[in-house]
């Protein structure tokens, strides 16, 4: 149980009892009533110490939380509020407050946009408009990636619905290599995100293994009876991934020893922002450069995170690996070397 929440709860009790000024709140009658309120709202039955509570009437108090609550005193025994309107409801937004909420509204916008609950925009543009009222205009403090022109984003709400109540999909697909889309029932089990484009990790109902759907080639979804979905039964998604750059494997893929040399330029770069959490440097040479080594299957992504460095790369191992970049290398060498039609 979040500690931030219990104390939530004492304080919210603690200022119900001072702003009921038909009696007078002694310690022990707000202690049995915090305690009361423990029991009810949580299930704590070993109640609440004197201590915590006279520690929570001077944070509420303080200026900590942004209360200044003016609870007093009197015949050295009653507490109560010395301003009969006042509530911690009541009290104003402090400006670290107002920076965090619209810290919190930028992020909340960013995921939005990805579709992610599509009831949240009414909530989302209040906020904004509320904070803009509060606070004034102010410049964006942060900017994270996004592509609104990305196709698929409108499924993501499907999808994680379909997931979390374990609702077999039918789903029509067309594949880049395809002629045309394909029908067929799957059970979706996990959401995963690459580079701003989304995907599905599923199982078809014909197979026996996990495949990715790319989100952006689904053209329609039509959800199933629940009582046809069969549960992911493997190992948790996190471990799955653990030895894949980007989203491209199989069950039955495994990671390999992958062996890169970095240029001196380059080698800053990787050793701060390494390509992969398997990322060991393995040898610093003389004028700069480093050898690297990262266990990973061998992939689409690894290949396009290869030629992404270009000339500032030099892959050593595995062998297939080495002959699959030079292969493509020198194909695109041929693209530059005859003229432009």
């Amino acid at each position: 149980m979040s500690t931030n929440k219990l104390a939530l709860i004492r304080y919210r009790t603690i200022d119900n009892c001072l702003c009921q000024r038909h009696r007078k709140w002694t310690l022990e009658d707000l202690i049995e009533k915090v305690s009361d309120a423990l029991y009810e709202l949580e299930g704590i039955h070993n109640g609440i110490s004197k201590r915590t509570i006279q520690g929570d009437i001077q944070l509420m108090r303080s200026n900590k939380l942004g209360y200044n609550a003016p609870i007093i005193v009197t015949d050295r025994k009653f507490y109560s509020y010395s301003d009969p309107t006042y509530s911690i409801s009541n009290s104003p937004i402090t400006s670290l407050d107002m920076k965090k909420m619209k810290e919190a509204v930028d992020l909340l916008k960013h995921l939005n946009g990805f579709s992610y609950f599509d009831e949240m925009s009414d909530m989302i543009l209040r906020l904004e408009n509320s904070l803009i009222k509060s606070e004034g205009a102010q410049k964006p403090v942060v900017q994270m990636e996004s592509n609104k022109l990305l196709k698929g984003l409108n499924w993501i709400s499907t999808l994680h619905h379909a997931i979390l109540e374990e609702i077999p999909l039918l789903i029509t697909y067309k594949s880049f290599k395809s002629l045309g889309p394909i029908q067929d029932v799957y059970y979706p089990y996990l959401l995963k995100e690459y580079r701003n484009r989304w995907f599905l990790i599923c199982k078809p109902k014909k197979g026996n293994l996990l495949i990715t759907l790319a989100l952006d080639r689904i053209v329609d979804i039509d959800e199933m009876a629940k009582n046809g979905f069969i549960p992911y039964e493997g190992i948790d998604f996190d471990r799955y991934f653990a030895d894949t750059i980007g989203v491209t494997k199989s069950q039955k893929d495994r990671g390999q020893k992958v062996i890169l040399k970095i240029d001196s330029f380059n080698a800053p770069y990787v050793e701060t922002k390494p390509l992969h959490n398997s990322q060991q440097i393995i040898n610093k040479h003389d004028d700069g450069s480093i050898m690297i080594r990262l266990d990973v299957i061998l992939n689409f992504e690894l290949e396009r995170e290869i030629l992404g460095f270009g000339e500032n790369i030099e892959v050593i191992a595995p062998r297939n690996l080495r002959d699959r970049i030079k292969k493509r290398i020198s194909k695109n060498l041929q693209q530059y070397t005859k003229e432009i039609e």
